[in-house]
């Protein structure tokens, strides 16, 4: 299992899909955002955290359609739905790369941009530590949604189309998470329930996405 997660992170590295991408889409949301509401930093203060988590899972976008392409392409996905090993746990391995190579540098570079964005610095943990919980569970729904559509032709449109629904409640928690960390509110009731939806997603996706990858194989 360890040689799959370390092959899929030099293919996402190898394949232009990796963090240099999303960190430069992440950068960009987040530069236009003052040209596009104005300079004035009360208001940026405020609306810092909701578009740091939009700007974050538009950017998990980006690299989802990669997640089983290349394995179908060249077909390893063939070989891996043969393998001992469960295709449960291959999905697992999947998601847990798109994570590294995603959604651990977004994360990490959250607060950075924030500063961007006028964000308190009360809610600096807050916004982290809420991307850290949250986004394992998009790149879960993103390895679901990608089983869903693999082998299919320019099926990166329909992914966004069924994934984007599934992020909703990962992204209201995240940013109210975040929003409150800002406000020097409680932030435990909006974080739990995010770690609920991580676990949630962890537990029951990877079966839901191994039974869709047979399913298209056949």
């Amino acid at each position: 299992m360890i040689a799959l997660l370390v092959r899929d992170l030099r293919l996402a590295v190898r394949a232009g899909g990796g963090f240099g991408l999303g960190l430069a889409f992440f950068l960009i949301v987040t530069t236009l955002v003052p040209f596009g509401v104005g300079p004035e930093g009360g208001i940026l203060a405020r609306i810092a955290p909701g578009i740091l988590w939009l700007g974050a899972l538009l950017a998990c976008l980006l690299s989802l359609d990669r997640i089983f392409a290349l394995d179908w392409e060249d077909g390893s996905l063939d070989l891996l739905a043969t393998a001992p090993v469960p295709m449960e746990a291959v999905v697992a391995m999947k998601a847990a790369s798109h994570w590294l190579t995603t959604g651990l540098p977004l994360t990490l570079a959250a607060p950075v941009f924030g500063i961007l964005l006028n964000l308190p610095a009360e809610g600096f943990t807050w916004l982290t530590l809420s991307l850290a919980l949250g986004t394992p569970a998009l790149s879960m729904i993103g390895a679901f949604g990608a089983a869903l559509t693999v082998g299919l032709k320019r099926g990166g449109l329909l992914l966004s189309l069924l994934v984007l629904p599934l992020y909703v409640p990962t992204l209201i928690y995240g940013a109210e998470a975040a929003r409150r960390g800002a406000e020097e509110l409680s932030a435990s009731t909006p974080l739990l329930l995010l770690v609920g939806i991580t676990f949630a997603t962890i537990a029951l996706l990877p079966f839901a996405a191994a039974a869709a990858i047979r399913v298209n194989l056949r």
